[in-house]
């Protein structure tokens, strides 16, 4: 019998975007938006659907060089525009499942256009606790997406 765990953990990270609730919402809910900032192992092959409603489904897969397979599958529970987005995800390496997460983004106008709250609560599974790895690569999204942002105005 396989020895199994759940490490229970969750983190917050604060975001001032430098676009109004609109724009940065959109950022959320446009495929092509969504792509462009989540897209963090260029040298992979992916996969992204985005079926942005409540009960919709996102999928990412994606195949390493080496043939490595990783999926993230998130189903969103709650979308308010402009407001809040919940949702929950698992994230497996192969067929092996090492997290389970439920997320809650929340919008509000301040500071270089949008606050942005992201809450995270996260059970990583059977010996995988990436945590601080989680939060660096989120962090790392969250830089892309501010930077297309910027671009955004610029172009306007």
């Amino acid at each position: 019998m396989t020895d199994r765990s759940a490490v229970h953990t969750s983190f917050t990270i604060v975001r001032d975007m430098p676009a109004s609730p609109a724009a940065v919402f959109r950022a959320w809910s446009d495929p092509v938006a969504k792509r462009r900032w989540t897209e963090c192992h260029p040298s992979m092959l992916r996969e992204h659907v985005l079926d942005f409603r409540p009960g919709g489904l996102e999928l990412n897969r994606m195949t390493g060089p080496d043939g490595a397979v990783f999926v993230v599958e998130a189903r969103f529970i709650e979308i308010l525009p402009e407001q809040r987005i919940i949702y929950a995800y698992d994230y497996l390496v192969g067929e092996r499942r090492t997290s389970v997460s439920l997320v809650t983004v929340e919008f509000a106008p301040g500071g270089r256009g949008t606050r942005m709250v992201f809450t995270e609560q996260v059970a990583f599974l059977d010996g995988y606790d990436e945590r601080e790895e989680r939060i660096h690569g989120t962090n790392e999204g969250f830089d892309r997406m501010d930077l297309d942002l910027q671009a955004a105005l610029t172009r306007q």
